[in-house]
């Protein structure tokens, strides 16, 4: 792991406008179905999946309206230009491969040992959470991101870009257009963006880091960042 994050330029510079974009996701809680409620906001299409089947996610579908529609993870990997991932890590595996392959891939998620069990590799911090789901998605493009924001704050604490305060986001990946791409999404959805570097220093915003959960501006976030410290007491 790296002993420090250097600090990074916004990414605004190589950003890739996504236009009317079809956003897939695999999973449909609090966080998939906020994203999928802002990115329908923005004038995309979104496929939505869970567990449980499409048919249990009618209600959110009709709510979403006419740009929204249910399918299985395999159909909504397959329809995503974007695919965001927002199950329990624990859950990781059953995230479908072939559909995903050269895509973007959104990881949204966190390591609970209480909810998921433990893992060893993330006990011993030999890797992280979205560097396991990119062992498993290897023609993916995975970046990090949405993991440390409550839902009710995606929702509602998004402003207009150039608004002295606002709120920012991190990414962390090791795609440089993949990471323009998530970031876009993130300003559209009213947010600045930390580029916190390679998919590695996705720890840098995980639970129990002083960038998880408070509401910081990029200044902020990044000194939070570069504050962050692993259990073993690294940088």
């Amino acid at each position: 792991m790296s002993t420090g994050m250097a600090r990074r330029e916004h990414p605004s510079s190589c950003r890739r406008s996504l236009a009317m974009a079809t956003i897939g996701l695999i999973g449909s809680g609090n966080i998939g179905s906020t994203l999928a409620r802002l990115a329908v906001d923005h004038g995309h299409r979104v496929v939505l999946s869970n567990s449980r089947g499409p048919e249990t996610l009618g209600a959110l579908v009709a709510e979403l309206g006419p740009n929204a529609r249910a399918d299985t993870a395999e159909g909504a990997a397959a329809a995503g230009d974007v695919v965001v991932v927002t199950i329990p890590l624990g859950n990781y595996r059953q995230v479908p491969v072939e559909p995903l392959r050269g895509k973007v891939v959104v990881d949204t998620n966190n390591y609970y040992p209480q909810r998921d069990g433990q893992v060893p590799e993330l006990d011993d911090e030999s890797t992280t959470s979205s560097e396991l789901l990119q062992a498993h998605l290897p023609g993916s493009r995975v970046v990090k991101a949405f993991n440390h924001v409550m839902a009710g704050h995606l929702a509602t604490q998004g402003e207009p870009a150039g608004t002295p305060g606002r709120r920012a986001l991190a990414v962390a990946g090791d795609d440089a257009e993949a990471k323009a791409t998530v970031a876009s999404l993130i300003d559209e959805f009213g947010f600045d963006v930390v580029d916190l570097g390679p998919l590695a220093e996705g720890w840098r915003v995980q639970p129990d880091t002083p960038g998880y959960g408070p509401e910081l501006d990029a200044e902020g976030l990044r000194r939070a960042a570069a504050d962050a410290r692993r259990s073993r007491g690294t940088a």
